[in-house]
């Protein structure tokens, strides 16, 4: 990685072609490339740190067994919002690995040591290489916390975002959704499928809708005055329609809202939209036909319209799609333990990406950061620019912030509805954290050995 600050070109075909747009929680090099990069970096203490307290993992996604507890509750896929959002219902009790030889310490109950277990599933076996990124000083200190004396299991198992199956930022980074270019439009190719999706890794799964497989579905990039055309064909047992939310098409038939624009799409049919990208930032694309259900389910996707001169500079980008329908309250379709973190390095400006697919506002609360807020609906908004540390995002909107961080630590990062983040088996839906190390090439070095 470059650590160039939000490189841009006017070239926007060799644009796509090296990848130099800061995008995902890395440049999106290629894959060779960045793993090239990565080893480079494994030379180093942090990677030698990873390699010796991390045991090898098979290439590509890997799934931790499980044995879901029988008090697990996977709602239905018409659930609704509200039958949906009890807190924990997702989150099974801590297994008896949580205690110290079988008795917690003096003081402590139930709900203590279920939080703590949280903790230890969503770092998993990157804890013992903490202590070189930051220092023997600061790791005995979440040694202490986290109770690393324990020898705990989760120390030797993946972290439970990595045992869920795809991640958006994950599968944006290693395999981006990339058109073929006919006759100077940008064609991308999209299935609309029935798929299943594991929003916790000790939960059931649950069926769900996707775009080519996934949900959120992979992110559409292109680049200001592209013509643009997006092909979905409908793998499901009913008709859909896609819309382009926020986008400003010249044609109103490719609005994607049947019976108003459109007919819908019929099991089996491939229906074509085409338009000039000529809206900037971040923007959406969604069913809207059956839409509570349908969107609930999961047929949604960030669309990024990148300008042709950015006012907004950042090192790294985090797409934050958040939903309230299909199992509970999520970001990215998983709740947490299961949620990636936003990573950094100290020095560098990250770029949140906010994207409300859901039925309620959450207001976004950043841990040990103001977020400079500098676009709301993908339009920048100049001298209007404001910072807070807690943002409502109402459904349907798209808020883009920025941090500095300026500081290492890992600093949680959450919905401020508390009913939504937090109960008596700790916390769970939409919670992560903003991981910030000391050098970008601890951020490679995690990285690295997350998606080998």
């Amino acid at each position: 990685m470059t650590g160039e600050t939000n490189r841009r070109t006017n070239d926007s075909e060799a644009r796509d072609a090296i990848g130099t747009t800061t995008r995902g929680l890395i440049n999106p090099l290629t894959r060779r490339t960045f793993l090239q990069g990565a080893a480079a970096v494994s030379g180093g203490v942090v990677a030698a740190t990873v390699a010796a307290a991390c045991a090898p993992a098979a290439p590509g996604w890997t799934y931790r067994p499980t044995s879901p507890s029988p008090t697990d509750s996977a709602p239905t896929p018409t659930a609704t919002a509200a039958a949906t959002a009890t807190p924990g219902s997702q989150h099974p009790s801590p297994s008896a690995s949580s205690t110290h030889g079988g008795q917690p310490p003096a003081g402590w109950t139930t709900h203590d040591l279920a939080a703590r277990d949280k903790i230890r599933r969503y770092l998993g076996n990157l804890v013992p290489a903490l202590e070189g990124i930051y220092g023997p000083t600061i790791y005995a200190k979440l040694g202490t916390i986290l109770g690393v004396a324990d020898n705990y299991p989760e120390l030797s198992m993946p972290p439970a975002f990595m045992s869920v199956g795809p991640q958006l930022p994950l599968t944006d980074l290693l395999s981006p959704l990339r058109p073929t270019l006919q006759a100077g439009v940008k064609v991308f190719n999209l299935t609309v499928d029935e798929t299943t999706i594991m929003v916790d890794e000790l939960a059931s799964p649950i069926d769900a809708l996707g775009f080519n497989g996934q949900l959120p579905g992979p992110t559409i990039r292109v680049n200001e005055g592209d013509r643009v055309r997006v092909n979905f064909t409908n793998n499901l047992h009913e008709t859909t329609g896609i819309h382009f939310h926020g986008n400003e098409p010249d044609d109103f038939f490719q609005d994607g809202v049947p019976f108003v624009t459109e007919l819908p799409i019929v099991p089996g049919e491939t229906r074509a939209y085409e338009f000039t990208a000529d809206t900037t930032g971040s923007l959406m694309y969604h069913s809207h036909h059956n839409a509570t259900d349908q969107v609930g389910r999961g047929l949604l996707g960030a669309f990024i319209v990148e300008p042709r001169v950015n006012p907004v500079q950042y090192d790294r980008e985090y797409i934050w799609v958040s939903n309230d329908v299909l199992g509970g309250f999520t970001i990215n379709g998983r709740g947490f333990p299961a949620t990636v973190p936003v990573l950094s390095a100290v020095g560098e400006r990250v770029l949140i990406r906010y994207m409300n697919e859901g039925l309620m506002m959450h207001p976004f609360h950043s841990h040990g950061f103001f977020q400079e807020v500098v676009a709301r609906d993908g339009q920048d908004l100049g001298s209007a620019r404001f910072r807070c540390d807690t943002l409502g995002v109402n459904p349907g909107e798209r808020w883009d912030t920025v941090i500095t961080a300026d500081r290492p630590g890992i600093w949680a990062f959450h919905c401020h509805i508390l009913s939504h983040v937090e109960g008596m088996n700790g916390m769970f839906g939409m919670v992560t954290a903003l991981v910030v190390v000391p050098e970008k090439a601890h951020v490679d070095a995690i990285l690295q050995f997350l998606t080998r």
